[in-house]
């Protein structure tokens, strides 16, 4: 450890996530694992988490004390629950540093306690952590925007393992709300998640959703813009959880040492307007 590395918690750690976090942490230079934490009743609590993600003892164990694990950290990174990553944002607030937030399936009440505790806490948050994914919604955004809604369907499909408790994905739905946002329209009122039976023709101006779960799939998402006798298909193919762990990092420093606020990935990439 370097005096200068960015003291950095795991949140969720004996989660495949939280593995994938430890081992990115590990292979980083300007980063530390300061502390790892895991869930009540746990097998792994007690065991040194550098184990568990299989890089070696690092002198860390899985605790069940965030309060603890906090104390002299500088950021927090979390993909765990809502109602869990709710309670982490107010001790991040609290203890005024980085929470990097990649869990989804949140409710607008969670998102607006996240947004609170931005006052005091530099938070990261978003539903995909991966530079191309990000750059995918950019680009969704300009093709909704270029393409007429008279003319043009668009459909977000997306597929992931069999474990997945969330549906459409929070990566569906952050495409989801850059063709929304190019189209001018809102995403809440103006989306399709279920289709069955007789439905009748496509409301026009629609974003339609279609979820797949089934096997090991660590995420694949398209975006399909649909013409009249044309189809463009804008995708990314996620092929380890390592990218989302490294997108994490790489938020936490770019955080470091930036005024408290709510912020997103494209901040992070300099790629939002």
């Amino acid at each position: 450890m370097a005096v200068n590395d960015m003291r950095l918690v795991v949140v969720g750690a004996a989660g495949r996530m939280g593995q994938a976090l430890i081992r990115v942490i590990h292979e980083t230079e300007g980063v530390t694992l300061h502390a790892a934490v895991g869930r009540e009743g746990s097998a792994f609590i007690g065991k040194d988490a550098g184990e568990i993600a299989g890089v070696g003892p690092l002198g860390v164990p899985v605790s069940t004390d965030p309060l603890q694990a906090f104390l002299d950290a500088e950021g927090v990174l979390d993909f765990t629950t809502p109602a869990t990553s709710v309670t982490f944002a107010g001790l991040a607030a609290q203890a005024r540093i980085v929470h990097i937030i990649g869990t989804t399936g949140c409710l607008i009440e969670d998102e607006e306690k996240f947004k609170a505790a931005a006052r005091h806490a530099r938070v990261v948050k978003s539903g995909n952590m991966s530079l191309g994914v990000n750059l995918l919604g950019v680009l969704t955004e300009q093709a909704a925007r270029a393409l007429p809604a008279t003319g043009w369907d668009i459909e977000v499909m997306e597929m992931h393992h069999k474990h997945k408790v969330d549906a459409p994905s929070g990566t569906a739905l952050l495409l989801g709300e850059a063709a929304a946002k190019g189209r001018g329209i809102d995403l809440a009122s103006q989306s399709v998640r279920v289709r069955d039976g007789h439905t009748g023709p496509r409301p026009v101006g629609t974003i339609g959703f279609a979820t797949l779960r089934g096997g090991s799939v660590v995420g694949d998402h398209s975006v399909i813009l649909a013409g009249e006798g044309e189809l463009v298909t804008l995708s990314h193919s996620a092929r380890d959880r390592s990218i989302f762990a490294r997108g994490a990092v790489a938020a936490a420093l770019w955080a470091r040492d930036k005024k408290p606020g709510f912020y997103s990935m494209l901040d992070v990439l300099g790629l939002s307007r």
